[in-house]
C-alpha cells in the first residue's frame, strides 16, 4: 500500500513540475516590468495574415526569452473598434491609417501610433478541383460584388463579413454595402476552404499565407482546391492569367495584393517597438522570405570571397 502511494505521489509530483515548466515563462515574463525585449502583451492580428504572424511571434519569443506574446485573431473592424476603445495597444492589419485616422489619435487620443510596414501579402482565390474553369477575371468579381450575374453563376465566400478581404473587394468594386445574393460568409479561413471543397461554384477569398503554410487539419482539403489564375490585362502575352507565387506578387504581375502593418499606439519603449524591430529586421523578413510572402526590405546575403590560396592552407 505504501509503495503504491510513493508511486501515485511521484507521479502527481512529476505532472506538476512539468505543467509548471510550461507555465514559467509566461509567468516570469508577465511579472517584468514591460520593454522592447521582456514582459508579456497582447497584440491583435488580422485573422487572413495569421499564419505567418503566429510564425513571427514563435520565433520572436524564441530569441527573447523573457517574452510572451498574446496573439488575438480578430477581423479588421473589430480589432479597429478595439483600438478605439483603448482595449488594445498593438494591431497588424492589411491597412495602414489616413490622415483623417492619425489627426483623431493625436489630436483627441493624445497617442502617435508608429506604423511599421513588413511585408506585401496576395488576395488569393480558390475553387473547387472539379470545377472546369480555373480561371478568374476582374470584371468577374466586379460583377458578383455588384449582385450581378456571372458565367457559370460564381459566387464569392469570405471568412467574416468584417474581413479585411471584404474591405478590398469593395473598393475594387466601389460599392459600399454586400449584395443579397452569391456573396456569403463564414466564420475563419478554414472553413472557406472547406466550403470551397463542397460547393464546385463557390470561388473562395483569403490571404495567400493560408495556402503557403497551411495547418495539419487543412492538409486533407488543399488536395480538393486549386487557386485561381486571375486575369491581369496589362500583361501583353497570351497567358494573362496570373497565379499568386512569390515571384508574381514580387514584380506586380499578380494583380491583387496589399501590403500588411504593424500598428502601434503604446507611446512608448514596449514590446510593440521591440516586435516591429524584430520583423521588419534581418531575422523576421528573412522568416517572411521563407513563407512565401515578400518582405518590405528584401534580407542581405554576407558572402565571403577567398583567394585559391588561402583555400589550399
Amino acid at each position: 500500500m505504501r509503495k503504491i502511494f510513493y508511486v501515485l505521489f511521484l507521479v502527481i509530483a512529476l505532472t506538476s513540475i512539468a505543467v509548471v515548466g510550461c507555465k514559467d515563462k509566461e509567468t516570469t515574463a508577465a511579472k517584468l516590468n514591460e520593454t522592447a525585449v521582456t514582459g508579456s502583451t497582447t497584440v491583435l492580428v488580422d485573422e487572413t495574415v495569421f499564419p505567418i504572424v503566429e510564425d513571427l511571434a514563435i520565433l520572436f519569443e524564441n530569441e527573447y526569452k523573457r517574452v510572451k506574446l498574446k496573439l488575438v485573431s480578430k477581423p479588421e473592424n473589430e480589432i479597429l473598434k478595439i483600438i478605439h476603445e483603448n482595449k488594445g495597444q498593438i494591431a497588424i492589419m492589411s491597412r495602414s491609417l489616413d490622415s483623417s485616422e492619425i489627426s483623431y489619435f493625436n489630436n483627441t487620443k493624445k497617442v502617435y501610433p508608429r506604423i511599421t510596414e513588413f511585408a506585401v501579402d496576395a488576395i488569393t482565390f480558390i475553387g473547387n478541383k472539379k470545377a472546369q474553369d480555373s480561371t478568374l477575371t476582374l470584371n468577374e468579381v466586379i460583377s458578383i460584388m455588384k449582385g450581378e450575374k456571372t458565367k457559370g453563376n460564381k459566387s464569392l465566400v469570405f471568412d467574416n463579413p468584417n474581413s479585411s478581404t471584404v474591405r478590398e473587394l469593395k473598393k475594387l468594386a466601389g460599392v459600399d454595402t454586400l449584395p443579397q445574393e452569391n456573396v456569403f460568409s463564414v466564420n475563419s479561413n478554414k472553413e472557406v476552404i472547406k466550403y470551397v471543397t463542397e460547393h464546385e461554384g463557390a470561388v473562395g477569398v483569403l490571404g495567400v499565407n493560408w495556402i503557403f503554410q497551411p495547418t495539419e487539419d487543412l492538409q486533407p482539403y488543399l488536395d480538393k482546391i486549386q487557386v485561381l489564375g486571375v486575369e491581369n490585362v496589362k500583361v501583353k502575352e497570351k497567358n494573362r492569367f496570373i497565379k499568386p507565387n512569390q515571384t508574381n506578387i514580387a514584380d506586380g504581375s499578380y494583380p491583387v495584393t496589399r501590403k500588411l502593418y504593424l500598428l502601434n499606439f503604446q507611446g512608448s519603449t514596449g514590446l510593440g517597438m521591440g516586435f516591429a524591430s524584430y520583423i521588419a529586421g534581418q531575422q523576421g523578413q528573412r522568416i517572411i522570405l521563407k513563407s512565401g510572402l515578400i518582405p518590405s526590405r528584401f534580407p542581405t546575403r554576407k558572402i565571403e570571397l577567398r583567394s585559391e590560396i588561402e583555400k589550399n592552407k
